[in-house]
């Protein structure tokens, strides 16, 4: 079913580690002490904008303060209600929203995998929430989220290890200003039903404290076989403005998730199947359980001004999860000695997986300042970071058992085998971060951009049986550079070069003979140029980028009859073109981009994948959206958009491809009053044309994967603001 399931492989999870570290107990006390605040004379201030007009701003660029259109280096932000009108409910549903982002095997009933830049995101690394590390193995909910920030390119100043495509921060709601009584209420599926209350306000003397609750609780009832399940979610936002310049702020969120996960499909033998009844799930066994999500995250932030300009925060936050993995698993071809694709009559090996009590608990602290200084008539703009994190994995024994042969129509029975056989692997890993970003003003159109980071990584494993024993330390230095220059007003030119670096395990497959061992830091580089525009309510950019990352032979071997030891392979290149923009014009509102992508390996020791496109890469992304206003009918707004990805490669060695497809999703969206109450409604269909197409063809960890695309599903939603 999974990446990790079909290799074996135990998610990098964390579980409670002991003593705070010096950082750590620095952070809390420094969120104590906040009497000595109340001295100072400078004003934080608050600010009330239209979010229409604003200019938009990302955390997760390292370079926050500023807005988003004056930074060099490129980046998405997808607000609550644009998630909120195209009803998405998981990380996956925003690859609709930028070209750059594709599918990375999500399957629907599990966690979710992004590829940016043609690179798949680590799970454990290239994540953020509130700016601080969080790991992404698991369901993460986006009904509390006020927007979702995905950065393109390598992240080498703003995380101390991740892959190169980009990185995710969530961005919590926060408490309101003004009284928000928000009720929400959807319909979708074969009846599924979601209820939602979001209440946001200030109170007490001077309105210091502020509060921001939010509550789901939902019935998954999708048009997939044997997929039904629940979820829910409670969070808590407050903060408590001590003075004018002081503000502590808390957060609170816990989630669960109980659903079966679909199995992915897989070539027959050496031929690409049509594409299937989109709601068959080969998860249909009558002992197969549900995977469960449980996770409770919270962070506490302290943030001080110094003066009119400068700044400190220290922050400290804690993620805790526990996972019920399980699956009626579809892997392999024994009978044609095929490990990687099913049989060529439509059959395959079936196996009974189950992981259960996985647990992850990540600690991380972290202090900044921020702030401007003037040196020589040339002005500074300056961050300085520390951050510390902890993470420990703790898992028991695994059932991974070959219990008979299924069918790809999904009608085989086989029976059960939750026997525990298989250890996995405990980890345990320390990292510390010092960071420095200096933008330097040299005149009103030129600046300079410079950025380093400096970790240091400490890391063990040991087999959840006593075995493998294994450690390693590692220090490690990403620098960041960029200039750029505004040729006229609202039209900028920028080019960038960074390094990023990202961390692997070897999968616990019986197909490595290094199997759940840590690999060294790999470090990736990158160069960018572009141009953004900005004029009225016109926004563009226009990017290229080169990005090479050293890769391992991870995805490429794992045979469990000749284990091969896993290890660095060559070179994976990235070149590309990004265009994006978003317009609006009287009753019109438009966005979209295109992303082109020459995505090649080279250097292998296996000389048939060199010069090869990578897999699941499409050559080319078209999103858009259309939005228009009908005036004959206020309040009523027809939505179209059309999804476009190009053809990719199936196989390394490029033998077998998936076509190109479109996709097409239409809402009416209708704002109204009943009562004297605020009310939206939305009547969406996702897949307007119900096509069968494949969606992503994953090839990860020595097996293909084929995923099709959703069913034309319906969705009528009515929020009511009171």
């Amino acid at each position: 079913m999974t990446t990790t399931r079909s290799a074996l492989h135990r998610r990098t999870s964390f579980a409670p580690t002991g003593p705070l570290t010096p950082l750590s107990q620095a952070v809390i006390a420094l969120l104590c002490l906040t009497g000595i605040a109340h001295a100072q004379d400078a004003t934080l201030g608050t600010v009330t904008v239209d979010e229409r007009s604003a200019p938009r701003q990302a955390d997760v660029t390292g370079f926050g303060d500023l807005p988003l259109n004056q930074v060099p280096v490129s980046a998405t932000v997808i607000d609550s209600r644009q998630m909120q009108d195209r009803g998405a409910r998981r990380l996956a549903d925003l690859t609709q929203f930028d070209a750059s982002v594709s599918d990375a095997y999500n399957a629907a009933g599990y966690i979710d995998y992004l590829t940016v830049r043609g690179f798949v995101l680590d799970n454990r690394f290239n994540y953020r929430r509130e700016g601080l590390p969080i790991n992404a193995e698991t369901s993460i909910p986006l009904d509390n989220k006020e927007r979702v920030e995905i950065l393109r390119g390598t992240s080498g100043i703003q995380a101390g290890t991740s892959a190169p495509g980009g990185l995710v921060n969530y961005v919590v709601k926060r408490p309101t200003e003004t009284d928000l009584r928000e009720v929400r209420m959807e319909v979708s599926g074969r009846g599924g039903v979601l209820g939602a209350i979001d209440l946001g306000g200030r109170f007490g003397e001077n309105r210091a404290f502020g509060y921001r609750l939010n509550v789901v609780s939902e019935d998954l009832k999708p048009r997939a076989f044997d997929l039904d399940g629940h979820r829910e979610l409670f969070s808590l936002a407050t903060d408590w403005r001590l003075t004018r310049d002081t503000v502590i702020e808390a957060e609170i969120e816990y989630s669960k998730k109980t659903q079966p996960s679909q199995n992915g499909f897989s070539l027959l033998g050496n031929t690409l199947p049509a594409p299937v009844d989109p709601r068959i799930n080969l998860n249909n066994q009558a002992w197969s359980q549900p995977s469960v999500f449980e996770g409770l995250t919270g962070t506490l932030r302290f943030t001080q001004a110094i003066d009119d300009n400068w700044r400190w925060s220290a922050q400290v936050g804690q993620q805790r999860l526990k996972t019920d993995d399980r699956l009626a698993y579809a892997f392999g071809c024994s009978a044609e000695g095929n490990y990687d694709r099913y049989c060529s009559d439509g059959t395959f090996d079936f196996y009974d997986f189950r992981s259960d009590n996985e647990r992850r608990v990540q600690t991380a602290g972290s202090l900044n300042l921020k702030g401007k200084v003037m040196t020589g008539g040339v002005q500074h703009d300056l961050g300085i970071g520390l951050m510390e994190s902890r993470v420990r994995n703790r898992f028991q024994d695994q059932a991974y058992n070959y219990v008979g042969t299924g069918n790809v129509a999904g009608t085989a029975i086989v029976p059960a085998d939750p026997t525990l056989t298989t250890p996995t692997t405990n980890r345990d890993e320390r990292s510390t971060e010092l960071s420095l970003q200096d933008a330097i003003r040299w005149s009103e159109r030129f600046t300079t951009w410079l950025g380093v980071r400096h970790t240091r990584l400490d890391r063990d494993s040991i087999g959840t049986d006593g075995s493998q024993p294994t450690s390693y330390a590692q220090g490690i230095t990403t620098p960041w550079l960029a200039a750029s220059y505004a040729l006229q007003p609202g039209l900028m030119a920028y080019a960038s070069w960074g390094e990023g670096v990202e961390s692997q395990v070897v999968p616990n497959n019986i197909g490595y003979a290094n199997a759940g061992q840590g690999l060294p830091a790999l470090v990736s580089r990158q160069r960018e140029v572009g141009l953004k525009g900005s004029k009225g309510s016109l926004n563009w950019q226009a990017a290229l980028f080169a990005i090479t990352q050293p890769v391992t032979n991870i995805d490429t071997c794992g045979n469990p009859v000749e284990p091969c030891t896993a290890g660095f392979d060559g070179q994976a290149k990235r070149r590309g073109l990004e265009l994006n923009g978003d317009w609006t014009h009287g009753p019109w509102r438009l966005a979209g981009g295109m992303t082109f992508i020459d995505a090649k390996r080279v250097g292998s020791a296996d000389t048939a994948i060199n010069g090869q496109r990578a897999t699941n890469v499409p050559r080319d992304v078209l999103r858009a959206q259309v939005a228009y206003r009908v005036a004959a009918v206020p309040g009523l707004e027809m939505q179209t958009q059309v999804s476009y990805e190009g053809r990719r490669n199936v196989l390394p060695d490029g033998s077998v491809t998936l076509p190109a497809w479109t996709r097409f999703d239409a809402a009416l969206r209708y704002d109204t009053r009943l009562n004297g109450v605020a009310t939206r409604w939305t009547l969406g269909v996702e897949n307007l044309f119900d096509r069968r197409y494949w969606k992503e063809s994953p090839y990860q960890y020595g097996h293909v994967y084929l995923f099709p695309g959703a069913p034309r599903t319906i969705r009528l939603a009515v929020t009511a603001t009171l």
